[in-house]
């Protein structure tokens, strides 16, 4: 499975690559994002078809879903369109407590084309990035969205470029903003959007000299079969209700087994953004470590936390596999 990468090996107390085991924990680059999770799903299935003889209802797939870190849900739209599932599963670490939602995540981009000249003589020209310091000036007033469970939908400044670069003597004649915008249920593309397009539209109204437009960033990856995925970076929030019975089958069947799991939502962006957002799937949270192992240095996850979500996955699955 893709993870983010080790920048600097010697940082590790442990090999990044090691898998080793020490004091009860397993160490190494995504041992909790998301290898962990994987690996309990795959002994959780294989065990559950074991003890019930191959007797359950439907079927049970477990999927590898590459590119998550960058790509939240594109990767998943083809898994789902293949296996056509009726509840999926996710395995982002949650301490082992169930998840119904998420804020969703995109990548806006703000574009502001100005006019080159010398540097020296810079009335003749007009600089893109005095203009996009104003853009963001004004797009630092806009009210938030809400929503009472999941919080604001929250517009941040994350990366400002300009070019020509270097811009030795030249006046820049083109200024990017990227912006990363937190989803709420319900928010659609253009309705996200619309307020800073109307900002903009207002501001070029205002200034002769300023042209800017915005738009969603996209990108594309690589794949280790050397496929090539590609895609906007939209991916919507979602959540369900925790009255839900399908949802309290489930936390029934894991009170019973005495693991007494939260049920609360995810603070970052899953692969749930397509299966629930996208797809309208009944999705669930659960994983095994704590959500701020993730990504660091020395990552590990407690063996005591895979045997936990093996429990909680065939907890899972005898509960929705009626």
């Amino acid at each position: 499975m893709d993870t983010v990468p080790v920048t600097n090996p010697d940082e590790w107390i442990h090999p990044p690559f090691g898998g080793e085991i020490h004091d009860g924990k397993v160490y190494g680059r995504g041992a909790s994002d998301m290898k962990g999770a994987i690996a309990a799903m795959a002994v959780a299935a294989a065990e559950f078809n074991k003890a019930v003889d191959g007797d359950f209802a439907g079927e049970i797939n477990v999927a590898g879903v590459v590119h998550e870190e960058c790509f939240e849900g594109v990767a998943a739209r083809e898994i789902s369109a293949y296996v056509k599932p009726d509840y999926v599963i996710i395995g982002e670490a949650s301490r082992g407590n169930v998840k119904i939602g998420q804020r969703g995540r995109a990548e806006i981009k703000v574009e502001v084309f100005g006019k080159p000249a010398h540097s020296a003589n810079p009335e003749k020209g007009i600089n893109a990035v005095y203009k996009m310091c104003k853009i963001i000036e004004e797009i630092r007033k806009l009210e938030p969205t809400h929503h009472d469970v999941l919080g604001d939908g929250i517009l941040e400044l994350t990366d400002i470029k300009s070019s020509p670069y270097p811009g030795a003597s030249v006046v820049p004649e083109h200024c990017m903003a990227t912006y990363d915008r937190r989803l709420l249920t319900g928010e659609t593309p253009e309705g996200v959007i619309k307020p800073l397009q109307d900002l903009v539209d207002r501001m070029m109204q205002e200034d002769d000299e300023l042209k800017a437009k915005v738009s969603y960033a996209t990108a594309e990856e690589v794949c280790f079969t050397g496929d090539t995925i590609q895609g906007e970076r939209f991916f919507p929030g979602w959540l369900f209700d925790k009255e839900e019975p399908w949802v309290q089958d489930v936390v029934t069947e894991l009170n019973e087994r005495g693991l007494t799991p939260e049920v609360t939502q995810y603070n970052f962006c899953t692969n749930g953004s397509h299966y629930a957002g996208e797809a309208k799937i009944k999705t669930l949270g659960l994983g095994p470590s704590q959500e701020n192992l993730a990504h660091t240095v020395n990552e590990y996850i407690e063996i005591e936390q895979l045997n936990l979500a093996v429990e909680s996955y065939q907890g899972i699955m005898k509960a929705l596999l009626k």
